[in-house]
């Protein structure tokens, strides 16, 4: 990756569908344009409706080109759910250059070497994340390169999903006409992001709560160990909100972002709105208090919800506590509401980007992170991720054609080439 390379992010979320377009400056980047549109096609976190999934997309990806004045023609994916695993693997090569300098293909064939693992035929490898390298029996190297050796190993974490989503999600991203340059885990974007280099190492829980899923992400020893998705968010208060008030959901969401509060004690009753009732054209007046009623409750059912997988998956009190982020969290009083089901150190982490200070941007953003800091380092002439797709395939040259073959697509396809 040169500099002054354009990169852009697209997080395909329950509610909104967002594209964030990254200029990269001397090893880090700026947010130069923000598309956002409502979501259409989602539920829950996965996508129910192939059509109104691309038009979403492609409402977003104007928007942002709008802004910008510039064609987007390839995009990093974001991708969560359920259905993702990791797994623990390891792989060694011998440094191949006669002087024992490891350089990057030694680097390159060691992940590859780790990539080989006993996977279901349904499941795909979505990333392959190094814990650490080892060269010559010294653990704990995180940058080999340029270090002198013979043997070359990796501890790494291998993320996989399962096939039928990753592909929806692929499909849908072409059909929108935009090449999809690799995917990347979202909890591994917004953590490298959110977290701060203590919170990784002494162990913390990094929470998403979007409007159809929360997703969670447990980080030890600076490394992501164990994520889970639960099937609840915003969605579930906007819905309580339409039966509380006997109201359209549309009305009951209008009301919750521009009234809602989570913690009944900072609500104040002399707030009033009126929302239009069902079955009627009469209008009744209800005050932040009525509607702090409704809502407490369900955002405290979802932080025990958040507790209790927590505690499933094998992890109690951790040091660096609670990171709340996605864009359920920006209500008022969420932060109080958290703090007293969770019992442990909670904060609500927000991008440091102008633009896009908003905790529902962290996963676009952390997207943008992730590709940034995967390439720093590497030297631009062998790993330059700067090329030029259109949109429109009947525009694409034959030269533009060829340099387009090395997205995720194909890297799947050549993981194993080494290895026959």
């Amino acid at each position: 990756m040169s500099n002054n390379d354009i990169i852009v992010s697209l997080d395909i979320g329950t509610s909104k569908v967002r594209a964030i377009i990254g200029e990269v400056t001397n090893g880090t980047f700026n947010i130069i344009g923000v598309g956002s549109a409502d979501s259409e096609g989602i539920r829950k976190g996965a996508i129910v409706d192939i059509d109104q999934t691309v038009q979403s997309i492609k409402s977003a990806i104007d928007h942002a080109e709008q802004m910008v004045g510039i064609q987007i023609s390839e995009v990093y994916v974001g991708i969560s759910g359920n259905h993702i695993g990791l797994q623990s693997s390891h792989g060694v090569v011998a440094v191949q250059n006669e002087d024992r300098e490891i350089g990057e293909d030694d680097i390159d064939r060691v992940i590859k070497a780790a990539e080989v693992i006993a996977m279901p035929p349904e499941r795909e490898v979505i990333d392959v994340v190094p814990k650490q390298f080892i060269v010559d029996g010294l653990e704990g190297i995180q940058d080999p390169r340029g270090m002198i050796g013979v043997r070359l190993e990796v501890d790494a974490t291998i993320v996989t999903g399962a096939k039928t989503p990753i592909h929806n999600l692929l499909r849908c991203v072409e059909k929108s006409g935009l090449k999809v340059k690799d995917l990347v885990l979202m909890s591994l974007g917004a953590g490298g992001l959110a977290l701060s280099k203590d919170e990784k190492s002494m162990g913390s829980v990094l929470v998403d709560i979007g409007a159809g899923s929360t997703t969670i992400a447990i980080y030890e020893e600076s490394s992501l160990c164990a994520t889970s998705t639960i099937p609840i968010g915003g969605e579930f208060v906007t819905n309580d909100i339409a039966y509380g008030l006997r109201t359209l959901t549309d009305q009951a969401e209008k009301v919750k972002l521009k009234y809602g509060c989570a913690w009944i004690d900072d609500a104040a009753s002399d707030v009033v709105f009126k929302v239009l009732r069902i079955g009627s054209n009469v209008e009744k007046e209800f005050n932040q208090e009525d509607l702090a009623a409704i809502i407490e409750p369900r955002v405290q059912e979802i932080f025990h919800l958040i507790k209790q997988e927590v505690k499933r998956l094998g992890y109690s009190e951790l040091p660096g506590g609670y990171i709340l982020t996605g864009g359920t969290v920006s209500m008022p009083g969420v932060l109080k509401a958290a703090q007293t089901e969770l019992a442990a150190s909670v904060r609500i982490a927000v991008p440091d980007y102008i633009g896009v200070r908003d905790p529902g941007f962290t996963g676009g953003v952390g997207i943008l992170h992730n590709v940034v800091r995967s390439f720093r380092g590497r030297s631009s002439g062998g790993s330059s991720n700067k090329k030029t797709v259109n949109r429109s395939k009947q525009n694409a040259t034959p030269n533009q054609e060829t340099v387009q073959k090395t997205g995720f697509v194909e890297r799947l396809k050549n993981m194993f080439s080494e290895f026959i």
